[in-house]
């Protein structure tokens, strides 16, 4: 019979691969959302697509490529005798809790800061701020911070040059192009969704392998990779619907070449930062993304008011997931009669939850995927039986009037 040290091992193990689903199905909406939006992939197809690539992209980017994105998030907190494995439960917990709170309200907030931010607040309350690697933190921090801002940045012109390169082009070839494109842009995000973030579970196991002594040294084994890379691909599958809205249709209703211009833009400011071992948020790089290639059509174009709502629950993604996993930490060296009674408190949220749940009619996956599509027809002048004639020719005419909105944009600004 495996004893304590062995089951608790597992126990982290299993926890942190589950924090990897909910990582998957959070963030589903990063590679998916603009394209159901633009209606270039149905949401079922979107899914599995996206599911399949998020799996390729941590496998190579590990295996083939050897980022170190893995070994950065294992040396944000260091102590003298290592990370208790009881102690990386606690983080996870903090981080998986943010999760399914932002989840359930819809909003796309940060797999990668709930994650760090669990670290550091777990770190500080068991360990001290010796334990805390400064030197390691700041770079992250400076990564997470200015990401979406780059992304936000670039994508705004990467759309302009697009809407005047093609401003004569007929409509309905410059719609069709750029929902073909969007396959390609689609798959470069879930790809590189993978990349990194499913790098910073394979730290938590290896930090967990590695400070129970099943591991000389710090790196990722091949079993964990591949254990990673399943678990967000099965989250990816499962699909954040309330998110994937978000993200596809309540920010902006977007063009294809707006969508093809964000998606390619987030790919590859994710990507760079892959290529340098910084974890950064795969959901601000996108959603800012979003934001600047939809203010290229007007400023008033983007529903600011969900885009506020984003931005304030990134600012707290990071404090509250530390408070989460520092309480969660001090909980636990309490000991076990703390613990069975946090158990309990918890349990008993839960089942109140779920019962209220029950109660009020909850809209299904399908009603959520018709809606969406409902609102992108809507949005693009599609009628019900899918004539896009309508939308290939007013999507004409925002392209062609799409040089002209940065202008317009600042009339509205004032």
């Amino acid at each position: 019979m495996p004893d304590a040290q062995t089951l608790l091992l597992l126990l982290t193990i299993a926890v942190a691969l589950l924090f990897d689903f909910t990582n998957g199905f959070h963030d589903t909406a990063n590679a998916i959302g603009t394209a159901v939006g633009t209606r270039a992939m149905t949401p079922r197809v979107a899914v599995a697509f996206s599911a399949v690539l998020n799996l390729v992209g941590a496998v190579v980017t590990t295996q083939l490529l050897h980022a170190e994105v893995a070994n950065t998030v294992g040396s944000l907190v260091a102590p003298a005798g290592g990370v208790a494995l009881s102690m990386l439960i606690a983080v996870l917990f903090g981080a998986i809790t943010w999760n399914l709170i932002t989840w359930r309200a819809g909003l796309p907030s940060s797999s990668s800061h709930a994650l760090i931010g669990a670290l550091i607040g777990m770190g500080l309350v068991v360990y001290g701020t010796g334990a805390i690697q400064w030197a390691e933190v700041y770079p992250v921090v400076i990564a997470l911070l200015t990401s979406p801002i780059a992304g936000l940045v670039l994508a705004y012109v990467v759309t302009v040059l697009l809407l005047n390169l093609f401003r004569k082009a007929r409509p309905s070839q410059a719609n069709g192009a750029f929902r073909k494109l969007q396959l390609f842009s689609s798959g470069f995000v879930a790809f590189s969704h993978g990349a990194n973030d499913a790098q910073k579970t394979m730290a938590i196991i290896t930090l967990a392998l590695f400070s129970s002594g099943n591991l000389g040294e710090f790196a990722v084994p091949l079993w964990v990779a591949l254990a990673a890379a399943l678990a967000i691909g099965l989250g990816t599958w499962a699909g954040g619907w309330r998110i994937i809205r978000t993200m596809g249709t309540r920010i902006i209703r977007m063009d294809p070449v707006h969508g093809f211009a964000a998606q390619t833009v987030a790919a590859s400011v994710i990507q760079l930062a892959t290529m340098w071992g910084l974890p950064v948020s795969t959901t601000q790089v996108v959603s800012g993304s979003v934001m600047g290639a939809g203010a290229t059509r007007r400023f008033s174009a983007v529903r600011w008011g969900v885009a506020r709502r984003i931005v304030w629950a990134w600012i707290f993604t990071i404090p509250t997931s530390a408070v989460l996993a520092a309480v969660a930490a001090l909980t636990i060296e309490a000991g076990p009669v703390a613990v069975t009674l946090a158990v309990l408190v918890l349990g008993g949220v839960l089942l109140a939850l779920l019962v209220r749940q029950r109660r009020r009619r909850q809209p299904s996956v399908d009603a959520v995927i018709g809606s969406m599509e409902g609102a992108a027809a809507a949005g693009e002048g599609v009628s019900p039986n899918g004539d896009a004639r309508k939308s290939d020719r007013d999507g004409g005419r925002r392209i062609a009037a799409g040089v002209a909105a940065p202008d317009k944009s600042r009339r509205d600004g004032r």
